[in-house]
């Protein structure tokens, strides 16, 4: 029973590969797992394929090779289609986020759901400790869905479709005349290296870094 994991070579999840790989091969003790950044078109259809991270389009054509095509996503599809879902809406003061388990298919993010689940934050998490809890909880719904497989089933989704944009660097300009604590959710999801938060004085840009200093120090 083979398995592709589909990621972007750059990706934040990549350092969780090794923790889903043995989570997968407790449910599948004889699993094949493939990690790859581009899917290896001349192999042989996959059973399983699991689209984490991963930014490009794939083809119809190869879908269709496959039994099935997973993706966790983090909004309660089909609210909050397109990209980067968990950053907008901590953006928009949430704390409780949801996650859907969907069956990838030709239409953006519009495949049958297999599972849901929440990703619970604090409100006080800088970027790094999101993505820790979001890659936590992505690995905990991919393993349940192979501790129910084969016996699990996807819905179709059900609702009007709301749509989030992919977000821009100038996305994490800070207001200089509003308070800090009033743009804290937008320090806390800023990159210190890919995109950080800055601000403009007058034509002037600067960045801004933010780091969380650890309890006790």
């Amino acid at each position: 029973m083979n398995c592709l994991i589909l990621t972007s070579p750059n990706s934040w999840f990549n350092q969780y590969l090794e923790l889903l790989k043995v989570k997968i091969l407790k449910s599948l003790p004889a699993a094949k797992i493939t990690v790859a950044n581009e899917p290896p078109f001349s192999s042989t259809p996959f059973k399983f394929c699991l689209i984490l991270s991963y930014e490009k389009i794939l083809p119809e054509a190869f879908l269709s090779e496959n039994k099935y095509n997973l993706v966790v996503h983090g909004s309660d599809l089909p609210k909050g289609k397109g990209m980067s879902p968990i950053t907008w809406q901590i953006l928009e003061g949430k704390n409780s986020i949801p996650l859907s388990l969907f069956e990838a298919r030709k239409e953006l993010d519009a495949g049958d759901i297999y599972l849901r689940s929440t990703l619970e934050l604090s409100g006080y998490e800088l970027v790094e400790e999101i993505r820790q809890k979001q890659a936590a909880a992505t690995v905990e719904l991919i393993s349940l869905f192979f501790e129910k497989y084969p016996d699990i089933e996807g819905v179709s989704q059900k609702g009007e479709d709301t749509f989030y944009r992919r977000r821009k660097r100038e996305d994490g300009e800070l207001d200089i005349n509003k308070s800090l604590k009033e743009q804290f959710n937008l320090l806390r999801i800023s990159d210190n290296e890919k995109y950080p938060a800055f601000f403009k004085v007058n034509g002037h840009k600067y960045n801004l870094a933010i780091t969380k200093e650890r309890e006790g120090t």
